[in-house]
């Protein structure tokens, strides 16, 4: 059994989760991780997670009596190791500070350090190691570079695991950064969000030639989404509107097969408008971000806000029409569509939200995750990013 530390919006890292491995192998654990019980996690998949890690032993109790364990048990299970070892410690759910955290890593040096074991402890500025800090020491990446993830649930039961690695933010950076060509006038999509809705679609689940689908986004932009898709070694097809998204969706493709080396995934891209465009075939599922509107600093008028919402309504049900048309039935959809945030929090949702049955469509259900719970959206920020999960039927 693995357990996650979610990302900033957990229950998009939990929707994840339970569409890559199932409702059955998911659970909430607290509300910022998740235990997953599947012989097929893979963490380096995941764009919802920060850190995951292998369990190891499940407690409960303070922190004085869960860290005085952990000490008792290191300094048995390393007394023999050669070499030197580099120890992070992150506590989640403890009312403790960085300095008792500290403290526990260095009662388990000075103890291996009498039977000549040699130990670097990572500082903590805070009770758990932030992702960057796991992630350029290494930790989880190698049997000398641990990090131990000590979780407590609100009800005292408490889970110790071995990380398995934090997210990749060096490689992050570069797919968002780095690319050749971007455009913040179109809005730019995060990498980890998309990573997300390319594993919302679980198309692939338990196919052992995952690697011969082909994923569709009909409004590709800069190509974010279908950067991701390759990267996990699916085929893609990507259409936009704009014959200069289209050009920057070549060149970010091109340096993404370069840089990456990527040998096996091919990408078509064709400019064309998604209310009536007809996509080659064939389409194995659909991960895009529609039009979202213009952007606001500050909540819109009424009149404003009806415009805008009215204008979107349209382009995104022409477009799921057009593509109803063209799926095969069971086709899994992700669909990124704007919903708007007033200065009270409560969201405003696209009409068409409420009658996806009469566009030819199903919303997938989730067991963890409520609906309401499928939206990205940053501190301050007006327009959100409702995911929409659905099957052609």
């Amino acid at each position: 059994m693995h357990i996650a530390i979610l990302g900033r919006q957990p229950a998009l890292g939990v929707a994840e989760l339970e569409q890559l491995y199932g409702s059955d192998a998911v659970r909430w654990f607290t509300d910022q991780s998740a235990t997953i019980d599947s012989s097929r996690f893979d963490f380096n998949r995941l764009g919802g997670s920060q850190k995951a890690g292998r369990v190891v032993a499940e407690l409960s109790g303070n922190w004085r009596s869960v860290s005085m364990r952990i000490v008792k048990e290191y300094s048995a299970t390393w007394a023999e190791y050669s070499g030197k070892i580099t120890l992070g410690i992150s506590a989640y759910g403890f009312p403790v500070s960085a300095r008792d955290v500290q403290k526990t890593g260095l009662v388990l040096k000075a103890k291996l350090k009498q039977r000549g074991v040699s130990v670097r402890l990572v500082p903590n500025v805070e009770p758990a190691l932030n992702s960057a800090t796991s992630h350029h020491n290494k930790l989880g990446l190698s049997s000398n570079h641990v990090e131990l993830l000590i979780v407590r649930a609100s009800g005292g039961k408490v889970i110790v695991a071995e990380s398995v690695g934090a997210q990749n933010i060096t490689a992050i950076a570069a797919r968002d950064q780095a690319r050749p060509k971007t455009d913040s006038f179109v809005g730019m999509l995060p990498p980890k969000l998309a990573r997300i809705m390319v594993n919302l679609t679980n198309f692939d689940a338990g196919s052992s030639n995952f690697e011969s689908c082909t994923m569709l986004d009909p409004f590709c932009g800069t190509g974010v989404l279908l950067q991701e898709a390759m990267l996990l070694g699916y085929n893609v097809q990507g259409t936009d509107l704009s014959p200069k998204m289209i050009d920057y969706s070549q060149v970010n493709l091109e340096w993404l097969v370069s840089k990456f080396q990527i040998r096996n995934s091919k990408f078509h891209l064709t400019q064309g408008d998604a209310m009536e465009h007809v996509w080659a075939q064939p389409v194995d599922a659909v991960a895009t971000e529609t039009y979202l509107g213009q952007p606001f600093s500050a909540p819109p008028s009424p009149a404003k806000l009806t415009e805008v919402r009215g204008n979107c309504n349209h382009i995104i049900s022409e477009f799921l029409k057009n593509i109803a048309t063209q799926l095969q039935p069971g086709t899994p959809l992700c669909v990124a569509v704007p919903a708007w945030r007033d200065i009270h929090g409560n969201f405003s949702h696209l009409p068409l939200v409420g009658g996806l049955k009469k566009l030819g469509f199903t919303e997938i259900t989730l067991q963890h995750v409520t609906p309401n719970q499928l939206l990205y959206y940053r501190e301050n920020q007006v327009v959100a990013r409702e995911l929409l999960l659905l099957r052609k039927t």
